[in-house]
């Protein structure tokens, strides 16, 4: 029998068919295309559902359970997104809802939980029972392993790693506070930061114009460290604010849970050791835990984009 795992973020939904050992072997793929309502987004879903189906060569028929993670706070038992910030879902009953669509068990969670659980069962974290997990991405999401068991908190809502404050009375928020840590260091953030920067008069002859066809809408996550990769001083200046924001709140969380582990995931993480080596040098030198013999270990995700689709299909596991 096959599991489905449905990733729903804030610019894709991906949907997986995993086999027996853990591998993924169909796939889906739409645009979540926000701002939707949850009837709109839930109807791509089932699209996208079938879609992997298809890929893999089965049929519902061979589906055992399927399991998705969402932005937001999710009750556990009833798979009601009581909130997502980022989707502006206000108790959508997800779970429910897929039961209905396909007749099959169905498991809804937060989208970065489900991204730590594979990360937990298969990657970065296996064999460590103190371990966090983070994505970076439309939002940061985060999941939390104590003594190998998922920190969910008293309604599901646990592991809102985004919505720390790093700056007081800082930008305005989705979920209503000011300063919260994924307007600074989500890959959201980094864009917006680049454009920022682009709008000054003084950077009119940054190389990013040329990575970017003069087009400012092109921006993307990537674009700032690939214009520092080549040399440009605005580039740098942004990698290097993101930089310090990220490792704020990282070292914020390390101080709070001193984990084994903590891992880095999403779409930012893709830039690897450009992204990784000034935030462990940071952490380290910040550090509340700085003359202890034993220290987190900071690392990139292994499981990169499938973390989350896997995570979801694993959902009737824990």
């Amino acid at each position: 029998m096959y599991r489905v795992g449905v990733d729903l973020g804030g610019t894709n939904i991906s949907v997986g068919v995993i086999d027996e050992n853990l591998n993924i072997i169909g796939r889906g793929k739409l645009k979540t295309n926000l701002p939707r309502s949850f009837d709109e987004i839930f109807s791509d879903i089932v699209k996208a559902v079938h879609m992997a189906v298809e890929d893999a060569g089965i049929s519902m028929n061979d589906v055992l359970s399927i399991g998705a993670g969402t932005p937001g706070a999710v009750d556990l038992e009833s798979g009601v997104v009581e909130f997502s910030s980022n989707l502006n879902f206000y108790n959508a009953p997800f779970k429910s809802e897929l039961e209905k669509a396909f007749g099959k068990p169905a498991f809804v969670t937060n989208d970065a939980n489900c991204a730590a659980l594979a990360e937990k069962m298969l990657g970065t974290g296996k064999g460590v029972k103190d371990f966090i997990a983070i994505t970076l991405g439309t939002g940061i999401g985060g999941g939390i392993f104590i003594n190998d068991k998922m920190l969910t908190g008293v309604n599901g809502a646990a592991g809102e790693t985004g919505h720390m404050v790093i700056q007081t009375e800082g930008i305005k928020c989705g979920c209503g506070r000011k300063g919260c840590w994924e307007k600074y260091a989500s890959a959201t953030a980094i864009v917006q930061q680049t454009k920022d920067a682009l709008l000054k008069d003084n950077y009119k002859k940054s190389y990013i114009w040329n990575l970017i066809d003069n087009d400012i809408s092109k921006v993307n996550g990537r674009t700032a460290f690939d214009a520092m990769r080549n040399c440009d001083e605005l580039g740098t200046r942004i990698v290097e604010k993101y930089i310090y924001y990220l490792a704020c709140g990282i070292t914020n969380l390390i101080n709070v849970f001193q984990p084994q582990a903590f891992c880095i995931g999403g779409g930012m993480s893709n830039e690897g050791d450009a992204l990784l080596l000034p935030v462990v040098e940071m952490v380290e030198k910040e550090r509340y835990s700085i003359h202890s013999s034993k220290q987190t270990k900071i690392c990139i995700a292994e499981l990169k984009n499938d973390a989350g689709v896997i995570g979801a299909a694993l959902l009737n596991e824990i």
